[in-house]
């Protein structure tokens, strides 16, 4: 079994200090969460980027930049960098969503399938989009991330890489219990799992009070996690985290206690299959 490849989600787009006072909003409350999550034991950082004012949910490239600056200037960190432009108008969205893509970041994430989601919003991500966001990265020589949160988006996601659009191995991020896509059950993460790709390596994610059931099954199964205030701001019932640290603290005892390695950040490439920039 592979050592586990601990992965923080430090921001996201949607939480707020008004829910828990420490999310983070600026570039270098960000990348100084990131940078302690990386001393804790993370390998990889998936990042958002917001208004550093109103923590609005925000897509501009400067904002970006100067996250993967400061955490390159001080780790060896993994940077993945969401390209799912929430808040993104105008004519051209689609291309638009890839400028990530870049900056060089070691990782992004690919969004396959679209997704109703509670309240009446679409994730929209056409067949079209996605096909264009694999060759795009590919071409850059970016990871993507393959982030499914349905069964459907893993028949889609193995389709792209049966015809070589995805480099090996292919790298999955289980999206669980995010209303309305799978729910985040041990009996679906099982069902999600059976349906990978042979030779792929894969990671979990669980919203709200699911995330330490979700993740610590994942981790039995071989599986990799991922942890912070983008899919949980609480640490445990009641008690809201001080910081993303405190979950990627938690994940490594927890895997030390299941007698797994966790992975530094040159293992976790080796890993993922993934180039030093």
């Amino acid at each position: 079994m592979d050592k586990l490849v601990i992965t923080v989600a430090v921001s996201g787009s949607g939480p707020t200090r008004d829910q828990n006072p420490n999310v983070p909003y600026s570039p270098k409350e960000i990348a100084d969460e990131a940078l302690r999550c990386w001393k804790a034991g993370a390998a990889v950082v998936h990042v958002h980027v917001r208004d550093p004012e109103t923590g609005a949910p925000a897509f501009e490239q400067s904002l970006f930049a100067e996250v993967v600056e400061r955490i390159r200037s001080e780790s060896d960190m993994l940077i993945s960098l969401t390209t799912s432009g929430f808040n993104i108008t105008g004519s051209d969205v689609g291309k638009q969503r890839l400028m990530p893509v870049e900056l060089g970041p070691d990782l992004c994430s690919l969004d396959v399938g679209t997704l109703n989601f509670r309240g009446g919003r679409v994730f929209i991500n056409p067949p079209d989009w996605v096909e264009t966001a694999a060759k795009t990265m590919k071409e850059a020589g970016v990871k993507p991330e393959l982030e499914v949160f349905d069964l459907g988006h893993i028949r889609q996601a193995k389709d792209l890489v049966s015809r070589g659009l995805i480099e090996p191995p292919a790298y999955f991020q289980l999206c669980m219990g995010i209303p309305w896509g799978i729910e985040d059950s041990v009996e679906a993460l099982l069902d999600m799992r059976r349906r990978l790709p042979s030779g792929c390596q894969w990671s979990c994610l669980g919203v709200g009070p699911m995330q330490l059931s979700i993740t610590t099954h994942a981790t039995l199964m071989g599986g990799h996690v991922r942890v912070g205030f983008e899919d949980n701001l609480y640490l445990r019932r009641g008690v809201k985290a001080e910081s993303n640290a405190q979950f990627v603290e938690r994940t490594v005892k927890l895997a030390e206690m299941l007698d797994r390695g966790i992975a530094t950040c040159s293992e976790a490439r080796q890993i993922l299959g993934i180039r030093v920039k």
